[in-house]
């Protein structure tokens, strides 16, 4: 691995930065505190790089994942928004574009009110699309552990929705 070489950082900065930015913005729903959470984690790797025994990625991703639950934990937010893409609506009225909007406000509001664990392990699956596997390796737990995480985020979620949309 590195074994505490720094001239290869600039190197990994480059081909983890977009992977960690969107876990990142996933978690904190926000784009500058997501920049903020990044380039912190970044200096925190760089000071410690000496210390890195396993995965560079799986190390980093810790990092950045611990920020961003810091980050939770330090604020009380309302709700959760992400940036709209840029690309063309599919939908073909205003009134469904309409809908479709308020749907997103009220699934960004229910996600930002689960616990920080839950929310993390939901928008690592069904966000980022991570196998469980994956996922266990980054956040050092088990699969059985993150299954359950996701099964009570979904609950969590659907009780949170059903209360608007039964």
């Amino acid at each position: 691995m590195l074994a505490g070489n720094r001239d290869d950082f600039t190197l990994l900065i480059t081909r983890y930065s977009d992977p960690l930015y969107r876990h990142a913005l996933c978690m904190t729903g926000s784009p500058d505190v997501a920049e903020d959470i990044l380039q912190l984690s970044f200096i925190k790797a760089y000071q410690h790089l000496a210390e890195v025994r396993g995965r560079f990625d799986a190390w980093v991703f810790r990092i950045v994942a611990n920020g961003c639950k810091d980050w939770l934990k330090n604020i009380r937010r309302s709700h959760l928004s992400y940036d709209e893409d840029d690309q063309p609506s599919s939908f073909a009225t205003p009134e469904e574009e309409l809908d479709r909007t308020e749907l997103r406000s009220d699934l960004d509001t229910a996600l930002a009110s689960l616990p920080a664990s839950l929310r993390e392990a939901f928008v690592m699956k069904h966000v980022e699309g991570r196998s469980y596997e994956e996922m266990a390796d980054l956040l050092g737990t088990t699969v059985g552990a993150l299954k359950m995480r996701v099964h009570r985020a979904r609950e969590a979620l659907q009780a949170l929705l059903e209360e608007k949309y039964a």
